[in-house]
């Protein structure tokens, strides 16, 4: 987990309106939004790392309601067009979802499926698909 903040930390790309990181009460708020808890690794990477923009893909916020990228907006479009409510969005990509399940294990969904890419938890997920792109 530390490797993979550091190395976001050093890729992060300087912009005019820097993004801020939630707080714990920020996430107590967003979780009683989306009515379903955070898995912990989300969490860590909310509140640690959820700041660093970096190439085109826009992980889940949650410091900022007037974001995009913030999370009951996200989680609120992908239940909408099918996304089982018991995944959360953490990035949208490919015209799908990556989205993240209560063990931690992140999965991507497009086209009302779950497809068979997936990723043990949230840092594999960062070094395999957002870093690389």
């Amino acid at each position: 987990m530390e490797e993979t903040i550091q190395r976001l930390r050093d890729l992060n790309d300087s912009i005019s309106l820097p993004l801020d990181l939630p707080t714990e009460d920020e996430l107590v708020i967003v979780e009683e939004e989306i009515l379903i808890p955070i898995p912990y690794d989300f969490r860590q990477y909310l509140l640690m790392a959820s700041d660093v923009v970096y190439g085109s893909l826009e992980p889940a916020t949650a410091a900022d309601p007037k974001l995009h990228t913030h999370l009951p907006e996200m989680c609120a479009y992908a239940w909408d067009i099918g996304l089982p409510r018991e995944y959360i969005p953490i990035c949208a990509y490919d015209g799908g979802y990556a989205c993240i399940a209560e063990d931690g294990g992140i999965q991507f969904w497009r086209d009302e499926l779950i497809d068979d890419k997936q990723w043990p938890d949230m840092w594999r997920w960062i070094e395999e698909v957002w870093l690389v792109r």
